[in-house]
């Protein structure tokens, strides 16, 4: 197991208090209106203790403060693979930051060691 697994296992159980196994990686682009605005690769987890989801989707990515933003999204409809976790958690933090998507400035996944 990575450090970057291991890490992104902690993440998930503190977010969602759950235990996870890392099942696969999956590479992901997403554009809006054209323009690629996340590139990356997504770590989907099969995950013990929540009531209401078995898989887990997490990844990592340098924001415009340079430091390591991490996110877990739950499989729960609407999102039900790693495409859709993505484009959530776009959408929640357009909302969270109040403003539209940067189109031209990807948020792109830092390197993993």
């Amino acid at each position: 197991m990575t450090a970057y697994i291991a890490k992104l296992q902690k993440v998930i159980s503190h977010l969602h208090g759950c235990e996870s196994t890392h099942i696969s990686t999956t590479p992901i682009r997403e554009f809006f209106q054209g323009k690629l605005i996340w590139d990356g690769e997504v770590e989907t987890f099969a995950i013990k203790g929540h009531p209401a989801a078995s898989t887990c989707d997490a990844w990592a990515c340098q924001g415009d403060d340079g430091k390591n933003h991490y996110t877990a999204v739950l499989r729960i409809p609407p999102v039900d693979s790693p495409q859709s976790a993505v484009k959530a958690a776009l959408v929640a933090q357009v909302k969270n930051e109040g403003k539209e998507t940067r189109a031209g400035r990807p948020r792109l996944p830092k390197e993993r060691g």
